[in-house]
């Protein structure tokens, strides 16, 4: 989601900032564990320690019934046998610890190793990692020594070539570049540094941001559960540190064979990655739409660097770990009409002025991209354009732009176990007029932007749904985000580590976007030490917060049923932009059966006009006064503009009498208490 000037919603700054910043201690942390600086003492698990199993960093128990139903298991490096040194925990942006799932990861010198125990059999993992950029940007490769009960079996190559962006949006990939935009406001001087004199000193590199990445690898057999997965930085390692993050392992089956379908082989393409199978995978679909068979890829790599256009077609592969459509982004001599000043590898229906696509079938197979930069116009998504009444299943997306941005109006597509990771932008965006259609059990790790988003701009979404679906560290912005529609549905997701200018689930009338009308349901979420610290409003953000900046959000807004976790500020935030913040208003947020283990100020905190309804909001290690109530900063005498309505059933003392219906409550920012681990209720 493109960013946009806001101001902050609280009385001590007024000026109009561009995108939340990092402060300078922020950014002197970051370079800190960047370069190496000395962390906490090595993690050993005590003898005869069984593996770690975690979901999001949880254990599963606190999440069962929620987040996608996934085939591998994942365990964290912080929690397995190291002698690294493990960093973290830190929620501060722009540094290593902040970005890793959990907050937490293990950093090895060349020598050193993180070994786990396999929890099931296992024949495949991914890991997820971190390695030092070049000096002056670009990247690096560095080998991982992958060893199994002491028998090294593979050596990874790693990469820096899809991480590292530094300044301010749409970022840069050059470590000592000057500001991108010295005319905006930023947080580390408090000044506009094009109005400033003497113009003031920016030390580089400026905001270090998407340092991880991940690889998955075939381990050629099967092992058992108990056997031990060593990772070691070699000695000989060109990089200063490798850090990991987790380990994914998984029991990865056959490939699957088609036989009755348009083999691509026969058309020409190339399973060895060396020759363009653009040509070849357009001359199968041509063939299997006038014979009415799907296409089938075999297991291979497919080099395709372009779209390749899909309209009433099936295409399958053996599965993502064995069928990989990889490509290059290319740069097109002449600006694309859309604004595009690229291609690449991506599937991408007929646009919806054209009439869209239909009865579109993707599965079985990968879709890997080569993007490193941050274009917001050009197309260079894994699938794109508009497909109704279509399908995508069972796909493995990364370093593409956005996994998936559909630009509608469209109908009816169901996006389903789906894996989306390591993106420059968004994971997934329903954008303009989607509607009845479903994300569901697909897994969305390390975007640059919201993980899941509906976008309402200029033609309204309606009667969509994210159910079961997990998102993790999204670098910016939120986990998932709804920005204007009718009637949607945001279900049993699971949503962890938000890292800056977002939060676990956000509802914004903002961009640009329609209004929300009809029913906005929130039911049975998860979300993970989110809400993140606002560095221009200087401000911490809610687990969900709704944020009235365009217009009122006055539509039904039911939440059933979360559980928000280890919040790092509020559970709840309602806000409204300062410069508008008598002129919108949020009103009507019913609030049942939630609950709320660990707050680092409080429960809720109101920030704007406007009202809501609690019932059975049970809350836990609340920091700060249950309900910061500001409203819109006026300070009537007759209390605040914003009025809470307790409907009964709110244990935990932190709703208390006195406090409604509109008491000002209001301590613009309360210091932060952090909470201890989240428990069973």
């Amino acid at each position: 989601m493109p960013l946009s000037r806001y101001s902050p919603p609280g009385p001590s700054s007024r000026r109009r900032p561009r995108a939340a910043v990092a402060a300078t201690v922020a950014l002197a942390t970051a370079l800190g564990v960047l370069a190496g600086a000395p962390g906490p003492a090595t993690a050993t698990p005590p003898a005869g320690t069984g593996p770690v199993v975690t979901r999001a960093g949880l254990d599963p128990h606190l999440v069962a019934g929620r987040g996608a139903d996934v085939d591998f298991v994942e365990q964290e490096a912080e929690n397995a046998t190291t002698d690294g040194e493990v960093i973290g925990p830190d929620r501060t942006a722009y540094t290593l610890p902040a970005e890793a799932s959990g907050r937490s990861a293990v950093r090895l010198t060349p020598g050193r190793y993180v070994e786990f125990v396999l929890p099931r059999a296992a024949n495949a993992i991914t890991v997820r990692y971190s390695i030092p950029d070049a000096p002056r940007g670009g990247g690096i490769t560095a080998p991982l020594d992958v060893a199994v009960n002491d028998r090294r079996v593979r050596t990874m190559t790693l990469t820096s070539q899809y991480a590292w962006l530094y300044n301010q949006y749409p970022f840069s990939n050059d470590p000592t570049a000057g500001l991108l935009h010295p005319d905006w406001w930023i947080t580390e001087c408090s000044c506009v540094p094009a109005a400033t004199t003497p113009y003031p000193s920016i030390p580089t590199p400026f905001r270090p941001s998407h340092f991880y990445d991940e690889q998955r690898l075939l381990l050629g057999r099967t092992y058992r559960a108990g056997d031990r997965i060593r990772l070691t930085a070699p000695a000989g390692s060109n990089a200063a540190w490798t850090v990991i993050d987790l380990l994914d392992s998984e029991l990865v089956g056959p490939p699957r064979v088609r036989l009755r379908a348009a083999n691509v082989l026969a058309f020409g393409a190339d399973p060895t990655g060396r020759r363009d199978s653009a040509a070849a995978l357009d001359r199968a679909i041509a063939f299997a739409r006038r014979v009415d068979v799907p296409v089938y890829l075999p297991p291979g790599t497919y080099q395709v660097n372009r779209h390749i256009v899909v309209d009433d077609v099936t295409i399958e592969g053996a599965g993502n770990w064995y069928t990989i459509v990889k490509g290059r982004e290319v740069a097109l001599p002449t600006p694309a009409p859309d604004g595009s000043v690229h291609t690449g590898v991506g599937f991408y229906g007929r646009s919806a002025a054209e009439g869209g696509s239909r009865n579109v079938h993707l599965s079985g197979f990968a879709i890997e991209g080569d993007v490193r930069e941050r274009i917001d116009t050009d197309q260079v998504n894994a699938i794109g354009g508009a497909m109704s009444d279509s399908t995508i299943d069972g796909l493995h997306l990364r370093h593409t732009k956005v996994g998936i941005w559909f630009d509608g109006p469209m109908t009816n597509v169901r996006v389903t176990d789906t894996i989306i990771v390591d993106q420059i932008a968004d994971g997934l965006n329903f954008h303009t007029g989607v509607t009845d259609s479903l994300v569901a059990h697909t897994f969305v790790r390390n975007t640059g932007d919201d993980g899941l988003a509906m976008w309402s701009e200029k033609v309204g979404n309606a009667r969509n749904r994210f159910d079961h679906n997990t998102v993790q560290s999204p670098v910016l912005a939120n986990g998932i985000a709804l920005y204007g529609g009718t009637d949607l549905t945001v279900s049993h997701n699971l949503v962890a580590d938000p890292v800056r200018e977002g939060s676990a689930i956000q509802v914004g009338s903002r961009f640009g976007a329609q209004p929300f009308t009809g029913r906005l349901l929130i039911t049975g979420n998860t979300t993970a030490r989110a809400g993140t610290y606002e560095l221009n409003w200087k401000i911490g953000l809610g687990a969900i917060w709704f944020y009235a900046l365009d217009r009122d959000i006055d539509a039904t807004v039911d939440v059933i049923g979360d559980s928000y976790l280890d919040n790092t500020y509020n559970a709840i935030m309602l806000v409204s932009d300062w410069p508008v913040k008598d002129l919108h208003s949020i009103t009507g947020v019913r609030f049942q059966d939630v609950r709320v283990d660990g707050t680092g100020t409080s429960v809720l905190s109101a920030r704007a006009a406007g009202s809501a309804s609690l019932r059975n909001v049970d809350a836990r290690n609340v920091g700060a006064v249950g309900v910061n109530n500001c409203g819109s900063f006026n300070f009537p005498a007759t209390g605040s503009e914003f009025a809470l309505t307790d409907l009964g059933g709110n244990d935990g003392g932190w709703l208390a009498p006195w406090q409604l219906p509109n008491t000002i409550t209001c301590e613009d920012r309360p210091p932060v208490v952090s909470p201890p681990p989240p428990s069973r209720w």
